[in-house]
């Protein structure tokens, strides 16, 4: 096999890391993956940086692993690599580059007063999870390693500096940390000098250059791998330093890329532990909209997100509930088949779950205004509650809060919804919740038989157009080189299924106060 055309791409997912490697066509040639979950510790969603680097040697040894299988040989090089994890979140490194605070995942929402100041002070949205956002209430809560602080980063740009040495950032992921200019080339410097004047007046002169990633482009050369790099990645000693990087980038980026969704008119929906909803804007949004993030493709173009925290993870827990019961009745499925015949059997619920009503909020969910975790169910007095409208309504949920995000784009900014591609774990049972996602939205849904592979494929991708994009844009790459062959499954509304989900979500919005108020009442 010859890996120098072979491009590898690594992602760092809520619950999953794995690694795609492809060929400049997009063909998967070997993947590999290792499972892992955040821990909730003093308030915080996180991982340890340990965890990540166990995590990452893993995920690469069990790609490794595949190589040997299919070609009988493990690979020595590939010809570019690239690394996407989790958007925006908090990591701060000292002067040594060594992590002196808890790693904030996307998950955290305890950045309400700083972001709502930010907001104000720029002008711009900027959601509780951003990377400034992070900072600016680290400084509004005086924290003790501010004194010490000499970097801030997101998970994708620490394991890319780890394994070459550079501090740069995708604009994609860049554009979650700090909003940037026009071009989608840099931070915005109008806003950079705002910031630095605010940081200054609460004692903390930070230059923002100097702490935050340097932003690079989709196509960009961002360093190559360290011989330190190449012996964290491979414990084998077979992989060599030297191979080229492109841009680290996240999870958002990624899944624009996975969809072929990256250039404007053209829109995408990511479900799994969280689940987002992108269009690549013609014009940009006319006003400012708590609900939606003002992003960019990872070539720069502006996009509206609107970003749910909680997405599958509670069917996840369902489920696993379901296969206990399984065990104790003497059966056993495995989990690809359980999924399928749970989600298969809510095919037969009404298309409004009939009443039952649930609400998958392992964290708090700022698009409906709940504060921290409160998973709840709710079924009206004679509705008619089985297995079909308990795993529907679960479906639903984990559309509904995107839903509410992509009416505000719709509706109050006129943005058009032509069609959609849909990818993540929720897509890989064939015409489920695709379906209820083009009632959801009224527009047909697209889903690429690549559907399962989602973020570490799209980053693979990055990874090849980096070294083979022959002056193309990436548009232009991933429409001639990746999907031209590419036939993709669609789905279109139906009146009835549009009333139903619409009528789900009347409920869902009718039950929220009594949702805040549960999750009031067991914050502690």
């Amino acid at each position: 096999m010859d890996f120098s055309k072979i491009a590898l791409g690594i992602e760092l997912g809520s619950t999953r890391i794995k690694a795609v490697a492809v060929g400049f066509d997009g063909s998967v040639a070997a993947s590999g993956s290792f499972g892992w979950e955040n821990s909730f510790i003093n308030g915080v969603w996180t991982y340890s940086m340990e965890e990540v680097v166990k995590g990452v040697r893993a995920c690469y040894a069990d790609l490794r692993e595949d190589c040997v299988r299919r070609y009988g040989e493990a690979p020595s090089t590939f010809a570019a690599i690239g690394v996407s994890a989790m958007m925006h979140g908090y990591i701060a490194l000292d002067a040594e580059r060594q992590v002196i605070a808890p790693f904030q995942t996307w998950r955290n929402e305890n950045t309400g007063s700083a972001a709502a100041e930010l907001t104000e002070a720029f002008g711009t949205n900027i959601p509780l999870r951003w990377s400034i956002a992070h900072l600016y209430q680290r400084i509004l809560d005086r924290e003790e390693h501010l004194d010490r602080l000499a970097g801030v980063c997101t998970l994708a740009a620490y394991v890319h500096e780890l394994l070459t040495g550079e501090s740069v950032l995708g604009s994609g992921d860049a554009s979650g940390m700090f909003p940037l200019n026009a071009e989608g080339t840099s931070y915005d410097p109008g806003l950079v000098r705002r910031f630095e004047s605010m940081a200054a007046s609460k004692g903390y002169p930070f230059e923002l250059s100097k702490l935050f990633p340097r932003v690079l482009p989709a196509g960009e050369r961002a360093g190559s791998l360290t011989s330190d790099g190449a012996a964290l990645l491979d414990d084998s000693g077979v992989l060599r330093p030297g191979i080229p990087f492109c841009p680290p980038e996240g999870d958002a980026g990624t899944g624009m890329v996975a969809t072929n969704s990256v250039a404007p008119g053209t829109g995408n929906l990511s479900a799994g532990t969280s689940a987002f909803a992108m269009v690549v804007l013609e014009k940009p949004l006319k006003k400012l909209h708590r609900e939606l993030d003002n992003v960019t493709t990872p070539d720069g173009r502006p996009v509206a997100m609107s970003h749910a925290n909680n997405g599958t993870g509670d069917i996840d827990a369902w489920a696993g509930v379901f296969s206990e019961l399984l065990e104790r009745a003497g059966a056993r499925l495995s989990k690809p088949e359980l999924y399928d015949l749970l989600y298969g059997a809510s095919l037969d619920s009404e298309p409004d779950c009939s009443g039952v009503v649930s609400f998958g909020y392992l964290s708090g969910e700022f698009l409906t205004g709940v504060p921290s975790g409160a998973p709840s169910l709710f079924r009206r007095a004679g509705s008619d509650f089985t297995l079909a409208s308990l795993m529907r309504s679960h479906v639903y949920a984990a559309l509904a809060a995107v839903r509410i995000g992509l009416d505000i784009m719709t509706v109050d900014e006129g943005v058009k919804i032509r069609r959609m591609l849909a990818h993540g774990g929720l897509f890989k049972s064939r015409g489920v919740a695709q379906k209820y996602f083009a009632d959801a939205i009224n527009a047909p849904v697209d889903v690429m038989p690549t559907a399962g592979e989602g973020g570490p494929w799209g980053m693979a991708l990055l990874a090849a157009y980096s070294v083979a994009g022959d002056g193309l844009t990436l548009p232009g790459f991933l429409d001639k080189k990746v999907f031209s062959r590419v036939e993709c499954v669609t789905e279109k509304p139906t009146p009835e299924g549009v009333e139903g989900f619409n009528r789900y979500l009347e409920n869902y919005k009718a039950l929220l106060p009594a949702v805040r108020s549960a999750a009031e009442a067991s914050s502690d």
